[in-house]
């Protein structure tokens, strides 16, 4: 039986997970460049998962630097049809502390270089729905882990998508707090659209490291004054992870593994070859 494999995308501080077997360095060339790193594939808590550190192990890819195509088409390729998005955030509200988690289930784009964040153009248009960009039944599974493993946790919230690599000016932090935001990254948004592309089911496990910058009683955010919590929380979503994994379904039918059915505008007949050639994992289903 040919069942669906979980892909895992480590962020800042998860460059590794013990524990796998039968495990094998894979390196994944693509049509969009290289991966971040090369995707280590094993069995893990009897499931079939491939991870991949986002930032390159040692940490050597800027937000700003990572090829996300790349890393979503290499992962669907393996047969990767659910994305755990492991990311380092900060908190935007009082109630969300250091070392809390949040399963977020919304989204807020302001990055720019938008047209990276798409497999599509170059002759094939499409207009995937992103109304609800979180795969609500992983994200789910999420929540059920955390409530197993202790840890505190916020089920929902609203992650903003920036910019790196430097951290918010306070002026941009307050008004983000403002509108009501959660939690703020560099990260997430082109992971969570490119997974919707390729009709790969995401959730995110955010783990907050700072308050950034608008609580003006702390000090404001460095990368050394996040370190203690950042290593705690690597720990925490080792802990999760192991939990969750398990309660993946072994088959691919959720609606987000068929996001493309209403998406696709260009009528088949005038798909370029080139473009077919480089989506082929993505659009198989439709090209047989």
């Amino acid at each position: 039986m040919n069942i669906p494999s979980i892909g895992i995308i480590g962020g800042s501080g998860l460059y590794q997970i013990e524990g796998f077997a039968e495990v094998a360095d894979i390196v994944v060339p693509t049509p969009f460049g290289n991966p971040s790193d090369v995707i280590i594939g094993g069995m893990l808590h009897g499931r079939s998962v491939f991870f991949l550190p986002r930032h390159g192990r040692g940490h050597r890819i800027a937000p700003h630097e990572i090829n996300h195509r790349a890393n979503i088409w290499a992962l669907r390729s393996l047969g990767v049809r659910w994305i755990i998005a492991v990311t380092a955030v900060g908190s935007l509200q009082e109630q969300y502390r250091p070392r809390d988690i949040v399963l977020p289930d919304q989204l807020f784009d302001r990055m720019s270089r938008r047209e990276a964040h798409t497999f599509f153009g170059n002759g094939i248009v499409a207009h995937p729905s992103f109304a609800e960009p979180i795969s609500g039944g992983l994200r789910a599974i999420l929540a059920d882990a955390c409530a197993e493993s202790g840890r505190r946790f916020h089920n929902g919230g609203t992650y903003v998508s920036m910019d790196g690599p430097a951290f918010s000016t306070r002026a941009e932090s307050l008004v983000n707090r403002q509108l009501g935001f959660s939690v703020i990254g560099m990260t997430n948004l082109p992971e969570a659209k490119l997974a919707r592309e390729a009709e790969i089911a995401l959730a995110t496990l955010a783990m907050i490291t700072d308050y950034d910058c608008w609580k003006t009683d702390e000090e404001p955010v460095t990368a050394d004054a996040v370190g203690a919590h950042l290593h705690a929380n690597v720990e925490t979503a080792k802990t999760i992870l192991a939990k969750a994994i398990p309660h993946v379904p072994l088959v691919s039918d959720w609606p987000e593994h068929r996001s493309l059915d209403n998406a696709l505008v260009t009528p088949r007949d005038l798909w370029p070859a080139e473009s077919v050639k480089n989506l082929g994992v993505i659009l198989e289903r439709f090209v047989r």
